[in-house]
């Protein structure tokens, strides 16, 4: 004699109505009962590797912000460093200008800045950044 499985037994709970108008939708969605949905998040939720699945997700997020961080203290470093090596380099190659060139530098300088300001924008907008552009073994050094 063969033995049959055992019965599902029934079970009433209590929703919020937002809740049960969700399930609701979300059965007919799948074309599925809503007691088929419950039952599976019912078992989803007591299933003891839910626990390590979230857990490993969590982990895996973490380990791609710590690697994003890296990254961003990397580029920060580089940039100061590319900041810090242009005004040494600037200090000591420009010359005092005599007080009648002065004004003329300045509106040059004004300009210059200008022609900066507007290539910079297009090279933030469209171009490759620089930090890409850098050999990746000067990189791995740190």
């Amino acid at each position: 004699m063969a033995v049959s499985p055992e019965k599902k037994q029934r079970l009433s709970v209590y929703l919020d109505p937002d809740l049960k108008r969700r399930l609701a939708d979300f059965a007919e969605r799948r074309e599925q009962s809503a007691s088929l949905i419950a039952e599976a998040a019912i078992a989803s939720f007591l299933s003891p590797d839910v626990d390590e699945r979230k857990e490993a997700a969590i982990v895996k997020r973490l380990d791609r912000i710590d690697r994003n961080l890296q990254r961003f203290e990397r580029d920060l470093e580089i940039t100061g460093e590319t900041l810090a090596l242009f005004v040494r380099f600037w200090l000591n190659t420009t010359v005092p200008l005599p007080e009648e060139a002065l004004a003329a530098a300045r509106a040059k300088g004004g300009e210059r800045y200008d022609q900066f300001v507007a290539a910079l924008g297009r090279r933030l907008s469209e171009g490759p950044k620089w930090s890409r552009e850098l050999p990746p073994e000067s990189l791995s050094e740190r």
